[in-house]
């Protein structure tokens, strides 16, 4: 089964970030992946700021990340770029953590002012970390999604239509890669 790795930059789970990762991930659920979530929120802030590769939890963390063909990297944009919550957790990827790996970038932020942090601030970081196959992803506005009275979310029309096209972007590369390397074992078995 391919496995997609997400990780999600919000220092908080009240985040509206987590709307559209939860749409996300029900979506790609939906078409038989197998998706694990790395939370900043979640990860002992001490280790994640000490860089202990020692803790049970970083170790887990990073694990994933290898263990995944796909990464999805989720942020809010903090003063035009990711949260500092998201770079602790970037450090801590080995050098060519992203090598051979599809990445969608998924952020939020307070003004469509903010879209190009992905281009500028996250895309060089997710190249230095050996990702060549970084797709368009999707940038919203917090004002397109709402919290509602259950504790739930409700993502704006527009919003969900270019997340179902992110996942069906993501698939179909994942799908394309898959192939390629079926056809690359095929040659090596000959």
């Amino acid at each position: 089964m391919t496995k997609i790795a997400l990780i999600a930059g919000s220092p908080t789970q009240s985040s509206r970030l987590f709307g559209m990762t939860q749409y996300v991930v029900d979506r790609l659920a939906l078409a038989g992946f197998d998706i694990e979530l790395i939370s900043a929120a979640e990860l002992p802030a001490e280790d994640l700021l000490r860089a202990n590769f020692n803790s049970p939890a970083i170790r887990q963390a990073l694990a994933t990340v290898e263990q995944s063909d796909a990464v999805i990297i989720a942020s809010p944009v903090f003063k035009a770029s990711y949260s500092g919550a998201l770079k602790t957790i970037l450090d801590l990827v080995p050098q060519k953590g992203f090598q051979g790996k599809v990445v969608l970038p998924l952020f939020i932020g307070g003004t469509i002012a903010h879209l190009l942090a992905v281009d500028y601030a996250l895309k060089p970081v997710v190249a230095a970390l050996g990702g060549t196959n970084i797709l368009g992803g999707v940038f919203a506005v917090d004002g397109w999604i709402t919290r509602t009275e259950h504790g739930g979310f409700e993502l704006e029309g527009q919003l969900k239509e270019r997340l179902e096209d992110a996942v069906n972007e993501l698939v179909l590369e994942l799908r394309r890669v898959d192939a390629v390397r079926d056809r690359s074992r095929q040659e090596q078995a000959v």
